[in-house]
């Protein structure tokens, strides 16, 4: 399909129609036949534009959702299974070690999703699997040189040695993994699953690190040392959960509780702005939070969202019982890009108008047994719920991000592996950088820095390994991944010459990090940076390996 820019353009749409390299995999839209058929070869700076303002809004709607639906189902969740976590800690990402069992899976997972789906999406077509390859590395070399040399600039601390030495330890065999599975070009069902065997070991050395450490102190439950506090959250989840922008502040709260009609319930559960926070905000915020309002209003529609911390549980009568008919019928047509929701039952009856009707049944009947002040029994299949809708919203998100990607790469001539290493895995990295940027400026640099090295962790090992146990069960179960180009092998060498060099010189400075660390971590990527895209564009020439 690269090709097609080679023809005459009266020529490409022909070309892109008659080819069966040009068909994207899933999705909704057919981002290649709309650059090269609908728009005319004069307006494709107009097209590439759109398209990467669509890119944009992609990656907005990936950060909202599992920031605000995802993440606040999986803490639910978890609530629910008894697995024991400070929900004083906002930072869904952080790997605490008084709560090591929940923030190394439920939390990791809820931080990590739009990183793994992305990946999951990108290895189910080997045509993408470059995308999620140069991802996967792009975002572990950012992370671990931009966002942790940016945390030593921010304010000079000493790390946490032994969560350090884990993590890089773990994420130095998870890339020494992915360099072997690179040189032979496929992964087999064994090194698939070993993937995900390597993460469990992982988490179970977490929890057996926490339990001897505290052991040592001779505490049962230690409460939060003086490197993980208890720390208020930013500015917007301070104010609002984001999914439900009603629920004030307790100054906000009446004395005495009042019963609130159904419809007026409705409306506020509905409404994703709090105008006493916008009147505060600057324009920028203001700016931002109307791109946002779409997608808020979308999710608040599709997706339930159960609260812990909150009295009623979050419990919205009327709006969780629109979820019951919403929620199944989001899945359903969201599942393979609608295919299994417009299959046709019997040539007659499709399968979202089944849903539809069993669904609206149910939301009656939620309706009518239940009552506006006080959340049913059964309130907690609702986090379940919302987690199944969010998840679908983040994998159909994905899959609109990678065949667009794979558009600008054609486009453009880019090879899936720098798209990955620069606009996936910015576009993924850039929720992390703020959060530890934020929670180091706030006092709390050792915290942001066991996060940059914990979380990429799951990433790689569940990403690669998830997706492809998930191409595996589609097609054969030899899944190759031959490198498409030199650069795959110098990003690969990147990552792990960067680990080796905090490895070395992290213990070497007595875990004293300032700001000549930050400065060498940061040079180091802009250098990284400019040998891959140099090697992209061939001017720097090197034997194949």
């Amino acid at each position: 399909c690269w090709e097609v820019r080679k023809h005459n353009s009266s020529e490409w749409c022909r070309f892109i129609r008659s080819n069966p390299d040009c068909r994207l995999e899933g999705g909704f839209l057919d981002y290649l036949e709309g650059v090269f058929c609908l728009f005319p070869p004069r307006l494709l700076p107009l097209a590439v534009t759109l398209y990467a303002l669509w890119l944009l809004y992609l990656f907005i709607i990936l950060g909202v959702t599992a920031e605000k639906f995802f993440c606040p189902n999986l803490s639910a969740i978890s609530t629910n299974l008894k697995l024991s976590h400070n929900v004083a800690v906002s930072f869904h990402r952080v790997f605490s070690l008084t709560c090591p069992l929940h923030g190394v899976t439920f939390l990791a997972f809820g931080n990590g999703a739009p990183d793994v789906f992305s990946a999951v999406v990108a290895f189910s077509d080997p045509r993408t699997a470059g995308l999620a390859i140069g991802a996967v590395f792009g975002a572990g070399v950012f992370v671990t040189t931009v966002v942790a040399g940016g945390i030593a600039l921010v304010k000079p601390f000493t790390a946490a040695s032994r969560p350090f030495l884990r993590d890089v330890i773990f994420y130095m065999v998870a890339v020494f993994l992915t360099f072997m599975v690179l040189y032979f070009g496929r992964i087999t069902l064994g090194e698939a699953l070993g993937y995900l065997g390597l993460y469990l070991f992982y988490v179970f050395t977490v929890v057996l690190c926490t339990w001897i450490h505290r052991r040592q102190r001779g505490e049962g439950v230690a409460p939060p040392g003086s490197w993980e506090p208890e720390m208020p959250t930013d500015a917007e989840e301070q104010e609002s959960s984001g999914t439900n922008s009603g629920d004030y502040g307790e100054e906000y709260q009446p004395l005495l509780p009042s019963r609130e009609p159904s419809l007026r319930i409705l409306a506020t559960a509905l409404s994703p702005l709090d105008y006493r926070k916008w009147r505060r905000k600057p324009w920028y915020w203001r700016l931002f939070k109307v791109f946002k309002v779409p997608v808020e209003l979308a999710l608040l529609l599709t997706v339930p969202v159960v609260d812990p911390d909150k009295d009623d549980l979050n419990w919205k009568r009327p709006l969780n019982s629109l979820h019951v008919l919403t929620s199944p019928l989001l899945c359903v047509l969201t599942l393979k890009s609608g295919a299994y929701g417009l299959y046709q039952i019997q040539g007659v009856f499709p399968v979202w108008g089944l849903v539809t009707l069993v669904g609206s049944v149910l939301a009656i009947i939620t309706f009518i047994t239940t009552s506006n002040e006080e959340p049913p029994k059964y309130h907690c299949v609702f986090a379940f719920l919302g987690f199944l809708a969010s998840a679908m919203w983040i994998n159909a998100a994905a899959t609109e991000l990678v065949n667009i990607l794979r558009t600008l790469g054609i486009i453009f001539q880019l090879s899936n592996t720098v798209l990955g290493l620069t606009l996936l895995a910015w576009g993924n990295s850039i929720g992390d950088t703020f959060s530890d940027l934020t929670m180091a400026r706030q006092g709390y640099p050792r915290m942001a820095f066991s996060a940059c090295f914990g979380g990429i962790i799951f990433n790689i090992l569940v990403g690669v390994g998830l997706g492809c146990l998930l191409q595996m069960t589609s097609s054969q179960l030899v899944v190759k991944l031959e490198p498409d180009s030199l650069l795959v092998w110098i990003l690969a060498g990147a990552l792990g010459l960067s680990l080796v060099f905090s490895f070395v010189s992290v213990p070497a400075q007595c875990f004293q990090l300032g700001k000549a660390y930050g400065v060498c971590l940061i040079l180091y990527y802009l250098a990284f940076l400019c040998v891959a895209l140099l090697t992209e564009f061939r001017v720097i020439h090197l034997s194949a390996i």
